[in-house]
This record gives C-alpha cells, sequence and structure tokens, in this order.
C-alpha cells in the first residue's frame, strides 16, 4: 500500500517560499501517481510552459501556442495533510478488523501520525 495516492490532499514541505516565487507551503490535490519514477503531480503545484506547435483543427479553429501546466514533483517533497489539523502528517498504516456480513477481515489502513485519524 502506498503512502500517496490519487486523490490526496497533500503539502509542499520543500523547496522555495511562495515568496520566492517557490511552491512550499501550497496545498493540493493529487492528479497522478507516477510510481516508477517515484512523483506525484499536484493540482497548482509547479507550473511549467509548454510550446505547443500551432496547427488547426477538421473546423479550423487554431490550436497550440505556449500552454501552462503541472509537472511531476518527487514524492519526499510533499506531506499529506492530516484532515483534523489541516497540517501536514506522516503516514502510518494499522491493521483492523472489520465485520461485514457476519464475516471477519483484518484490513491494512492508512492513519496521519499526528492524530491518529483514518486517511
Amino acid at each position: 500500500m502506498a503512502n500517496i495516492k490519487k486523490g490526496d490532499l497533500v503539502q509542499v514541505i520543500s523547496g522555495a517560499t511562495q515568496a520566492r516565487g517557490g511552491d512550499r507551503g501550497k496545498q493540493g490535490k493529487v492528479l497522478e501517481v507516477l510510481v516508477e519514477r517515484n512523483r506525484v503531480v499536484v493540482e497548482g503545484v509547479n507550473f511549467v510552459t509548454k510550446h505547443v506547435r500551432v496547427g488547426q483543427t477538421q473546423r479550423g479553429t487554431k490550436t497550440g501556442g505556449i500552454e501552462t501546466h503541472e509537472a511531476p514533483i518527487h514524492v519526499s517533497n510533499v506531506a499529506i495533510v492530516d484532515p483534523k489539523t489541516k497540517k501536514p502528517t506522516r503516514v502510518g498504516f494499522r491493521e483492523e478488523t472489520v465485520t461485514k456480513d457476519g464475516v471477519t477481515k483484518t484490513v491494512r489502513v492508512r492513519f496521519a501520525k499526528a492524530s491518529g485519524e483514518n486517511l
């Protein structure tokens, strides 16, 4: 089970501060997790400009130009936001027993180390 998953609310914990044009302290939702490269794409963080060749669609409208989109950021530079305190926290795992339809199962769940609340 991974520490950070798609849809988690995370905060950037390293890099340049926002006063210096960086992204440290920004919070956003994880849009994509790139497991093999140890990177995540976070909504509203690490914007880059990309030049796209100008073309035409079938209807004749122009496409392309300069676009901005989020680039991946290393997973070590973000931390999950605790749902209780709204501050970054570490992630832990614990086994919980769940009874459903008379069947008892042990399930591995993630929890915030700061407050102990499930994620």
